[in-house]
């Protein structure tokens, strides 16, 4: 079984070292014996019709807008979508991936991917800080997703999204106590960390649902250790 793992516009989208999600998944499948191609695609590249998992990062208001524009043009988000590939937003990521975003401190909307039944306008706010969240239909201790967020926009969630956590710890989406957003098989969030580092169950639900199977577990007490401490960490 093979997998290719796509990488949106590091350039742009890789402001909080979210390119560290890429290469989890990556480790991950391959420590499965999955043979694991990654491809990096950068402004002006026509994104592969092949991937199996699109990956976006984090970004500042003018590169968010010029990679949203971009992606726009180019139209192969939308197609792999179509197809039933995983893509996964990461804050800046996830805005775009919604039906508008508000840019700068007048709240300037701009067009969104349409991919997410999402929008997002900037809040009182800025949220800042570690977060802990309880994953909706998980349960003991891989239901929790911990991580680091920084963001100035609120996302208010459509009929048709569903939203991916409760917040325990931090803001999210800050306007009903959820975070992130979960529609087909396109899933955005606001934490960083990276986020599937820290969370590796969260990982390996992204790798099963592009795979279309689940996978055999991992025991790797080293990771298993500093992701107790991490939670412990930010516990209240």
């Amino acid at each position: 079984m093979s997998l290719e793992i796509v990488q949106v516009y590091q350039s742009l989208l890789g402001l909080y070292g979210d390119q560290g999600n890429t290469r989890v998944l990556h480790k991950r499948a391959q420590w499965r014996g999955i043979d694991v191609t990654v491809t990096e695609v950068e402004p002006g590249q026509p994104l592969p019709e092949t991937g199996d998992i699109y990956l976006l990062g984090g970004g500042e208001d003018g590169a968010q807008t010029a990679a949203v524009k971009a992606l726009r043009a180019d139209g192969g988000l939308h197609r792999a979508v179509d197809r039933g590939a995983v893509v996964f937003g990461v804050c800046a990521g996830y805005q775009i991936l919604g039906h508008s975003f508000g840019v700068g401190h007048d709240d300037e909307p701009h067009q969104g991917l349409g991919l997410l039944d999402v929008t997002t306008t900037r809040g009182p706010e800025r949220a800042v800080g570690e977060v802990l969240h309880r994953w909706i239909g998980r349960f003991g201790d891989d239901a929790w997703i911990s991580g680091f967020e920084n963001h100035g926009g609120y996302t208010t969630l459509g009929t048709d999204a569903q939203p991916f956590a409760h917040v325990e710890v931090g803001v999210g989406n800050a306007n009903d106590g959820t975070e992130g957003a979960l529609q087909g098989t396109v899933v955005g969030m606001y934490p960083h960390g990276p986020v599937l580092p820290r969370n590796p169950a969260l990982a390996d639900w992204l790798l099963e649902l592009a795979l279309g199977r689940e996978l055999e577990p991992l025991d790797i007490p080293a990771h298993a250790a500093l992701r107790a401490a991490r939670l412990a960490a930010v516990r209240p």
